[in-house]
């Protein structure tokens, strides 16, 4: 365990001019004092560990030191075969990239790690698409996510409520969720931070000018915040019903879980005969119908009234339907 930690101390300060004990202490999920001790122990085993003093100091690597503690654990090495998304890559127009740094990570990998590939790509594979929707790939994806890699400001026109609007955009990062392609970017001369969808863009041009990212950006942090925004932004309805045990279990399953399981938590004790009242957020009366009517019998919708009357005239239908 600590050759481990020892180890993946040093490759850290090889990739980074100086980290503070603080910094390596997160890192490596130990005390600053452990960091301490590993800092002298890779010292006295001739490591060139330098240790900054003073309020602004840290440890660093001394004369360009590089260690060769690369090699990889099996585990390590079928990961590393998992990480890509074949059919993302190809979207983007990295499939031919991606796949001569393949060969040449295969090429240098030790041989009783060579299957290492083969293993895990026949054990694990991500299909991102919703299921029965055929995913559209954006004729513009590979000019967006060129611009992404190289920082570049791009000038795009997007399609709007009806219309089209243009703006320079410094694209931070692209994400693929449900087979759909999105962009987070920074408008120029402004400072906020947006999502547009790809295939909404209708022309994007690549200037020349570099934009300096801001080092704080966290893409997977703006995504899943932005993703929640979102979530809570379209649930500009209520209604009300009556759920059963089953239906408590299935709600979270029939719509946005979050909004369920919030709405459940604020929801009453069970009545006598162990259903409870619960005041749900939705989209919409249309989507409410919809999700709720998967839940069949073991909901009773109470209002709004509009809603009770269209679940009582489907009642009525499939009663009649089944001669009952």
């Amino acid at each position: 365990m600590r050759a481990a930690r020892l180890i993946k101390m040093v490759l850290l300060l090889q990739s980074r001019p100086s980290m503070t004990a603080a910094e390596l202490a997160g890192e490596l999920e130990v005390s600053e004092r452990t960091v301490t001790r590993d800092a002298q122990a890779l010292s006295e085993a001739g490591v060139p560990v330098y240790a900054d003093r003073g309020r602004i100091g840290g440890y660093r690597l001394v004369g360009g030191y590089r260690t060769r503690l690369t090699g990889l654990a099996r585990g390590e090495a079928e990961a590393l075969f998992l990480s890509g998304v074949p059919g993302a890559l190809r979207e983007m127009g990295l499939e031919d990239a991606a796949s001569a740094a393949r060969l040449k990570v295969s090429a240098a990998l030790s041989p009783s790690l060579r299957d290492a590939p083969r293993t895990a790509a026949q054990r694990f594979h991500l299909d991102a698409p919703n299921w029965f929707h055929e995913p559209d790939t954006p004729g513009l994806l590979p000019a967006v996510a060129d611009a992404v890699w190289d920082d570049r400001r791009v000038t795009a026109r997007y399609r709007r409520d009806g219309g089209e609007v243009e703006r320079e955009l410094e694209p931070y990062g692209l994400v693929l969720k449900a087979g759909v392609w999105y962009l987070c970017a920074r408008v120029a001369g402004q400072g906020s931070f947006r999502v547009y969808r790809i295939d909404r863009f209708t022309a994007v041009e690549a200037g020349a000018e570099r934009f300096e990212r801001a080092e704080d950006f966290d893409l997977p942090a703006f995504w899943d915040e932005r993703a929640k925004q979102f979530a809570r932004s379209i649930l500009r309805a209520e209604v009300v019903v009556r759920l059963s045990a089953e239906g408590v279990r299935r709600l979270p399953h029939a719509m946005d879980a979050v909004a369920a399981r919030e709405a459940l938590a604020r929801a009453g004790e069970p009545e006598g005969d162990e259903w409870v009242t619960v005041t749900l957020p939705v989209e919409s009366e249309e989507v409410a119908r919809e999700q709720l009517t998967a839940l069949g019998a073991e909901v009773e919708v109470l209002a709004p009234p509009s809603l009770r009357e269209r679940f009582a005239a489907e009642a009525a239908r499939l009663a009649e339907l089944y001669g009952l």
